[in-house]
Formats: C-alpha cells, structure tokens, sequence
C-alpha cells in the first residue's frame, strides 16, 4: 500500500513522503489516525496545496513538544506500592498507572506516549521511563517505586 504521510513517523518518514508501508498499518492505523492518506493523482495535488498549512502544524506540535519536554524534565516522581514479604509488588505498575500518577502530579502525559521498553514494573527501586512526545522529542524521566510491606 503506498500512502502520502501527512506529518513525521518515527522510522517510518517525513511529512510529505510516499511511502510503502503494509496493508494492514496502512489501514489500520495510519489511515484512520489522519497521520496518511492513499497517493493517488488527485491526493498529490490536494496535499500540495495543503502543504504549508501543514508544515505549520507540523512546527507548533514540535514546539508543544518542546516546551512538554522542558517542564517534564523537572520532574521527580515517587510512587508507592504494596509489596510481598519477599519484595515484589503485588501485581505490577504499568504505562496506565504511571500516566495517571503523573496527570495528578501536575504533568499531562498520556500513556500511549510512555515507553516502558523493559515491560510493567515489578519490583520496588529507580527506574527511568521514556516518554516520546512527537517523532523528534524524547524525555527521560526518573521514577522511584517505593514498596510498603503488608
């Protein structure tokens, strides 16, 4: 399926770009998000008259981006959580509960923009969570899981 990207894709391409890319991403994802349209004749000419209308969206979601990243880097977080006598939380924290600990914090963030690459948290200690606010802009931020014994 060979589509027009209609803002930047990590690993995928830049706005403007045609790419191939398999059906089913195609279609089930980038189309329905708005992020693609199909490159056909008649979507080339609509996207070139499009074309800075949506280099300027592009710019202010990158400068959002930027000022997210500079407030998320003042960011300290302590989390806490019932822990077993041998040390492992019961149950785990995941990318909800981290994005939701965060919103009440004081920081927006959504969970779809966490990386955990490491998987759900398990155990009690510091760890640091990766969150990807546009293609180009990546925050680390330090979360310390502190386990109360029940």
């Amino acid at each position: 399926m060979e589509l027009i990207l209609l803002e930047k894709i990590q690993n995928l391409g830049n706005l403007g770009d045609r790419v191939k890319v398999k059906a089913g991403y195609g279609r089930n994802y980038l189309l329905p998000q708005g992020k693609a349209v199909p490159a056909t004749a008649e979507n080339m000419v609509h996207f070139e008259a499009r074309k800075a209308e949506l280099l300027k969206a592009e710019a202010e979601k990158l400068n959002t981006a930027e000022a997210r990243k500079a407030h998320l880097d003042t960011a300290v977080l302590e989390m806490t959580a019932n822990v077993s006598p041998e040390g492992r939380l019961y149950g785990s924290i995941g990318t909800r509960e981290i994005a939701e600990h965060m919103t009440v914090a004081g920081f927006s963030v959504e969970k779809s923009e966490l990386v955990m690459s490491e998987g759900a948290i398990r155990t009690p200690g510091e760890y640091q969570i990766t969150i990807q606010l546009h293609a180009d802009v990546h925050s680390v931020v330090n979360l310390t899981v502190i386990g109360e014994v029940t």
